[in-house]
């Protein structure tokens, strides 16, 4: 329980936004901040944090991933530029920031479409739409609700399986693959919202290692520091894999592969944070 205070020195019951973090840092005066384990919402937070220099007034050091890799995985523009520099396919996808480039995207790919929102957790706002009355509500919703007012048009990989690699890299450029986990429904259906099985059960040795090897790319060209999570969408008949997203911080999947492996990640990507 991290409210627990005999796992804390203090405690702050108060809203995490860049305002009421900004007054604890004012006060507490740490020498650094780790963003990988409070989910979505830390990410969020030390992003703009780092964006309007508060970070820096008060010298506070980012630990672990880099604010610039944690932006390159949430910025839907940036990520599939990342990808591309590491020799991954994504699905071809135009990132916008209004609904008439979004229109635009919509009649340049055809229908059916993924909407994926930059920013946000769990998949909220995302969406595969079938046709224009579908697509209008969606991307004008998805708009609304990502904070940088940025959500990613792209083709549609439904029904094809959905594969996560658990990734961890220290500051040497050394990498592990933890573990591999295989979503039991295909894409289309969230990873939270399916049965998860760990490690993966229907891939062959060719496709794991294809996979891995594409990760382990990633993740050094990024230079995620600790942990993270990739998640790939494979075509069942031709093999071809494509990036779907990336999670540099702990996750529902980070958990799950923790107590399948027993190996402890948030211990360990503490440990590399801090330049173990």
């Amino acid at each position: 329980i991290q409210t627990d205070p005999q796992l804390s020195d203090r405690i702050y019951l108060l809203p995490i936004n860049m305002r009421y973090v900004e007054k604890v840092i004012k006060k507490e005066r740490p020498d650094g901040i780790l963003l990988s384990f409070g989910g979505q919402t830390a990410l969020n937070i030390g992003v703009e944090l780092a964006e309007k220099k508060i970070l820096e007034k008060y010298n506070v050091r980012v630990l672990g991933t880099p604010v610039e890799a944690i932006i390159a995985t949430e910025d839907r523009d940036l990520f599939v530029k990342a990808m591309e520099k590491s020799g991954v396919v994504c699905p071809k996808s135009f990132a916008v920031d209004n609904y008439q480039d979004a229109l635009k995207a919509a009649e340049e790919l055809g229908f059916p479409l993924m909407i994926r929102v930059a920013y946000t957790l769990g998949g909220r706002g995302s969406g595969i739409v079938e046709n224009l009355k579908e697509f209008e509500i969606f991307a004008k919703r998805a708009l609304a609700q990502s904070i940088i007012h940025q959500i990613l048009v792209e083709e549609s990989v439904w029904g094809w399986k959905e594969i996560e690699f658990e990734v961890v890299r220290d500051a040497s450029n050394n990498c592990i693959i933890n573990c591999s986990m295989e979503n039991v429904d295909p894409m289309g259906i969230h990873t939270g919202e399916s049965i998860v099985v760990a490690p993966t059960q229907t891939l062959t040795n060719e496709e794991y290692h294809m996979m891995r090897c594409a990760s382990i790319r990633v993740v050094q060209n990024l230079g995620i520091i600790g942990e993270c999570n990739i998640q790939y969408a494979l075509n069942p008949i031709s093999k071809e894999f494509q990036a779907i997203e990336i999670n540099a911080r702990l996750s529902r999947s980070s958990a799950l592969a923790s107590k399948a492996t027993g190996y402890p990640l948030a211990y360990f990507a503490t440990k590399l944070a801090l330049g173990y």
